[in-house]
C-alpha cells in the first residue's frame, strides 16, 4: 500500500521501483515518524496505567481482597520486563513492524479477558501473563528503539523525551477516562473498550518499520556484531551495569503509585475523583518531564540528571507522607512526580546508545527496562502484601525512599562514553 522505504544497507525488491522506494522515503520524515511512535506509546502506556482504577470495583465484585489485583499487576510487571529484552532483540535483528502488530493483539486479547476474569486466576492470565508480554511488544520501550534507528542523531534527544511524554500523555488521558467509563457504564465496558482501542497500534505501526539486522552507523555500532557478542560487552561493562541497578528504582515506585496510590487516597479519606485526576496529573506533569529530561541531556552529562530525579523523587514521597493529607496535597504530589516521573527514560535509553551504539539498542534498553519490571514487581506485589498484613502502606513507602537514595549514589560513576571495542570477527 505505502512501498516499502529504502534504508542504508537493503535494495528494493523485485516489485519496487525506484520511484516507489523515494515516495516511500519522502513521507517517512523524522517528524511523521516521531508523531506515530508518539501515538504508539500514548495508546500503549494509557490502559496499563489506569488499571489502578479497577483495583476496588473488581475486588469488591468479586469478594477479592488486596493481594490478589497487586499479585496479578505485580506478574504483569515482571512479564513486561522479562519480555523486553527478547522483544527487543528480535526487533532489531527482524524490524520493529512484527513484533508491534503482535504485541497489540496480544495486549487487546489480555484487556478483553479480564473484563470477563471471574477467579484470582483467570486474572492472573490476563491483567498478569497477557497484558505483560503484549506490553513487551508494543509499549515505549519499543518506540524508543526504533527511534534510535530512523531519527537523525541531532533529532534523537528530542524523540527519545517525545516518545516518553507521549507515554505520559497516554496515562494523563487515559486514569480520567477509565473513571469516567467506570461511573457512567461499568468497569468491564471501560476494559472492553481500552481493548478495541489497541487495535489502532496495527496501522501506526507500519511508520516506525527497521530494516532487518539494520546497522545505523552511529559512532560505536559494529554492523557485524552478534547478540552474544553485544551481551558478553554490555554485562562485563561496569558502566551499563550500574544503569541497570539504578533503573530497579524507578520500576518500583512508579508501580506502587500507579497501582496502590488511589487506594491509598480512599484509606485517607479523600474521594476516588482526586485519586483518578492524581494519577492523571502525573502523567500531565511527566510531558513536561519527559521533554525537559530530553532537551537537558543533550547539554549535561547524562548521569547526573538520574542522579537528581531519584534524590528529588525521595524528597517528594518524605514530603507527601509526611504532611497532612488533603486533595491540594494529593495533587501537588502529582505534579511534582509527574516532572520526575518517566524523565528517567530519555537519558537512561541515550546513555545505552552512547555506550554501545543502536545496533542492539532495543534489546539492551530492554536488559535495563527487566530491572525495571523487576523492581515494578516488587513494588506492586509489596504493597499488597503490606497492607493486608499492617493495613498501611507505609513500609513500602519508606522503601522508595531508601531506593531513591541508593539510585543517586549508583548512577554517579557511570561513565559516559562509547565502550572501547577491539577489532569484532565476522558475526
Amino acid at each position: 500500500m505505502f512501498g516499502r522505504p529504502y534504508f542504508k544497507g537493503t535494495r528494493p525488491g523485485p516489485r519496487m521501483t525506484t520511484t516507489s522506494v523515494a515516495s516511500a522515503a519522502r513521507w517517512r520524515t523524522p517528524l511523521v515518524i516521531i508523531l506515530c511512535g508518539c501515538l504508539i506509546a500514548m495508546l500503549a502506556f494509557g490502559p496499563r496505567s489506569a488499571l489502578g482504577q479497577f483495583l476496588s470495583p473488581m475486588s469488591l465484585a468479586f469478594g477479592w481482597g488486596r493481594e490478589v489485583f497487586s499479585l496479578a499487576l505485580a506478574i504483569q510487571n515482571l512479564l513486561w520486563g522479562l519480555g523486553q529484552p527478547f522483544a527487543g532483540a528480535i526487533a532489531d535483528r527482524y524490524g520493529t513492524i512484527r513484533v508491534l502488530c503482535g504485541g497489540a493483539l496480544l495486549y487487546a486479547a489480555g484487556l478483553a479477558l479480564m473484563a470477563y476474569s471471574d477467579t484470582p486466576g483467570a486474572l492472573h492470565l490476563s491483567a498478569g501473563v497477557m497484558i505483560g508480554f503484549g506490553l513487551s511488544g508494543c509499549s515505549f520501550n519499543l518506540v524508543i528503539g526504533a527511534f534510535g534507528k530512523l531519527v537523525p542523531d541531532h533529532m534523537r534527544g528530542v524523540a527519545f523525551g517525545a516518545g516518553t511524554a507521549a507515554g505520559s500523555f497516554g496515562q494523563f488521558l487515559f486514569s480520567p477516562l477509565a473513571r469516567a467509563l467506570i461511573d457512567f457504564s461499568d468497569w468491564q465496558t471501560a476494559l472492553v473498550a481500552f481493548a478495541a482501542l489497541m487495535l489502532l497500534i496495527l496501522p501506526l505501526s507500519v511508520v516506525l518499520r527497521t530494516p532487518r539486522a539494520e546497522s545505523s552507523g552511529a559512532p560505536g555500532t559494529v554492523a557485524n556484531q552478534s547478540l552474544r557478542q553485544a551481551l558478553s560487552e554490555a554485562f562485563g561493562h561496569r558502566s551499563y551495569v550500574l544503569l541497570v541497578l539504578g533503573f530497579f528504582t524507578c520500576g518500583f515506585q512508579l508501580a506502587f503509585v500507579t497501582v496502590h496510590l488511589p487506594a491509598f487516597l480512599l484509606d485517607r479519606g479523600l474521594s476516588a475523583d482526586v485519586g483518578a485526576w492524581t494519577i492523571g496529573v502525573i502523567g500531565l506533569f511527566n510531558i513536561v518531564g519527559s521533554l525537559s529530561s530530553g532537551w537537558l541531556m543533550m547539554r549535561m552529562p547524562k548521569r547526573y540528571i538520574l542522579s537528581v530525579i531519584y534524590f528529588m523523587r525521595a524528597l517528594a514521597i518524605v514530603a507527601f507522607i509526611t504532611l497532612p493529607m488533603s486533595p491540594l496535597s494529593a495533587l501537588t504530589f502529582g505534579a511534582v512526580t509527574g516532572l520526575l516521573w518517566l524523565s528517567t527514560v530519555p537519558p537512561t535509553s541515550a546513555l545505552v546508545a552512547v555506550m554501545f551504539g543502536t545496533r542492539w539498542l532495543a534489546m539492551l534498553f530492554g536488559f535495563a527496562f527487566f530491572s525495571h519490571q523487576v523492581g515494578g514487581f516488587l513494588g506492586v506485589w509489596l504493597g499488597g502484601i503490606a497492607f493486608e498484613a499492617t493495613g498501611s502502606y507505609d513500609v513500602v513507602w519508606w522503601l522508595s525512599v531508601f531506593f531513591g537514595v541508593a539510585s543517586a549514589v549508583i548512577n554517579l560513576p557511570i561513565v559516559e562514553k562509547p565502550v572501547a571495542r577491539p577489532a569484532l570477527a565476522p558475526a
